[in-house]
């Protein structure tokens, strides 16, 4: 499969390929382009593999676009919408090893559902101790 065309909206790139399939993908994977002005996103090339944007060093495979999780879970989203969570900490906390937990969060590793519930539950109560913070 080869991407001939691509678009964005706010949240996703958008491909289409030589057949019409249209795919997409989340930004969330790529904080550069996401934050990256349209200007920016235009100045791209097609190569063999992919898609490459030289001047923010960002790669999309063309492979990519056809993979199950082009959307992250919701724990996934949560981290990579909040950057300022430091990930050894949280998974400190939790009595995780960083590492996975990172790899968990990119796409790396798949939690088990068990795992992934225990991780939004731990986040869902440090949401309910800082809103019960009193100033």
């Amino acid at each position: 499969m080869k991407i001939i065309k691509i678009w964005f909206d706010t949240d996703y790139i958008y491909g289409a390929d030589e057949s019409g399939n249209e795919y997409r993908q989340s930004l969330l994977w790529y904080p550069k382009l996401r934050s990256a002005t349209d200007e920016q996103r235009a100045k791209y090339t097609f190569g063999m593999g992919g898609i490459h944007w030289r001047a923010l060093d960002e790669d999309i495979s063309f492979e990519s676009f056809t993979y199950e999780d082009a959307e992250p879970t919701p724990m996934q989203r949560f981290f990579l919408t909040h950057k300022e969570i430091n990930v050894a900490e949280f998974a400190r906390s939790i009595g995780m090893n960083a590492t996975l937990l990172r790899n968990y969060i990119n796409g790396f590793k798949k939690p088990s559902a068990e795992r992934e519930q225990a991780i939004l539950d731990h986040i869902h109560k440090l949401g309910k101790e800082l809103t019960a913070a009193v100033f």
